[in-house]
């Protein structure tokens, strides 16, 4: 199949959200920018669909509409996320600086510091392709009256950062409510509703007096979607992402140690070959990769490798990183007879505040037997 030109642009519709996928043509590694949690299967499927290795996944702001699959992507591309410093995700390894450079293959993009729709808020430049987040909007701005929100540092970031770019420069915002897809900067400088007047730029005073009598109403998910943004997407509450059905269900690390001890199961640690080395291993345990380092693909002998390995007839236990990748084994697994569980928080549980693991949960954290390589 034909791979279709970057960047691709994907559409939320409960959110109006734009997810795009950004990619080098020759090496195939890939970035993607504001994804939501509702299209992961979608993302993935389009991953693969054109051989694309996710490397960074990008969010312009921690955002108040829509809950990002951040986490859920890192576990299961290897990708790494990176999130403006001033929005404070501290689980992203990567804390985005202005004018801060990324590497996709041969391929780079520039993150641009603009504050005012939040503090943090940061613009991504890619050639001439700017994606706004929700600085800037096709005949629009983001709004201002809440989480930090500033309208005359918006105002200096749009006039002065993104207004100052090459009038050519393609505009991908981050939320449309018009059946519009993209812009220039030549048209929002001329046209742009809440920017302008009889084609020219308003002053600040008049910007800050327009977005002052929006008087908006509060997002509808902004309670739910604010915390776990903060945390790359998990929810602390629901963790929807670990809320998948057709296997045989969740189990904590201790619950499936005593089921080992009882000979009552088999424990499967699904994570790859490379993770083990690096973290370590779980003493008797089965050990078939559900995806195989670098690139994170599937492996396509886990069928054969899996009913090689354990009888039909035993309940299977699977392990991974932090109870996400096992899910989707876990489906695999019980669509080949097995009764399967997955174990929550894997081996190494959520990251923390401070983008640790092993502080949270999971096997190690439990004290279960491990051992180092």
């Amino acid at each position: 199949m034909k791979t279709r030109q970057s960047p691709l642009q994907l559409y939320d519709v409960a959110s109006s959200t734009f997810t795009y996928i950004v990619f080098d043509a020759a090496s195939h590694d890939a970035i993607i920018i504001d994804p939501v949690d509702t299209h992961l299967a979608r993302d993935l499927a389009i991953l693969l669909e054109h051989n694309l290795a996710l490397r960074y996944v990008l969010e312009t702001h921690a955002h108040a509409d829509h809950i990002t699959s951040a986490a859920a992507l890192i576990e299961h591309t290897g990708a790494q996320a990176a999130t403006p410093v001033d929005c404070a995700i501290l689980p992203s390894v990567i804390q985005l600086k202005h004018h801060q450079v990324l590497q996709f293959g041969g391929e780079i993009i520039q993150a641009i510091h603009t504050p005012g729709h939040t503090a943090g808020s940061m613009c991504f430049l890619w050639r001439d392709a700017l994606f706004t987040g929700d600085t800037l909007l096709i005949d629009g701005c983001g709004r201002t009256d809440f989480q930090s929100g500033d309208a005359g540092k918006l105002y200096d970031s749009i006039t002065q950062q993104l207004f100052s770019l090459p009038s050519d420069t393609r505009v991908w915002p981050g939320h449309d409510y018009n059946n519009k897809f993209s812009s220039t900067i030549e048209v929002e400088k001329n046209s742009n509703y809440r920017l302008t007047r009889n084609q020219k730029i308003i002053d600040k005073p008049e910007f800050i007096a327009r977005m002052d009598a929006l008087n908006l109403p509060q997002p509808k998910r902004l309670n739910e979607a604010l915390p776990a943004n903060q945390h790359l997407g998990l929810r602390q509450d629901a963790m929807p992402h670990r809320s998948a059905t057709g296997f045989a269900g969740h189990i904590t690390p201790q619950a499936a140690y005593a089921m080992l001890l009882r000979g009552d199961a088999v424990l499967a640690d699904i994570r790859s070959n490379a993770e083990r080395a690096w973290v370590g291993f779980v003493p008797n345990s089965i050990d078939i990769e559900w995806k195989i380092w670098p690139g994170m693909e599937v492996n396509p002998n886990f069928d054969v490798q899996l009913t090689t390995a354990v009888a039909p007839n035993k309940p299977l236990l699977l392990l991974c990183r932090s109870g996400i990748r096992s899910i989707a084994a876990a489906q695999r697994a019980q669509a080949l007879g097995y009764q399967a569980w997955n174990i929550l928080q894997g081996f190494e549980g959520d990251p923390d505040d401070a983008a640790h693991r092993g502080t949270t949960g999971g096997w190690r954290y439990c004290g279960l037997p491990w051992r180092q390589n």
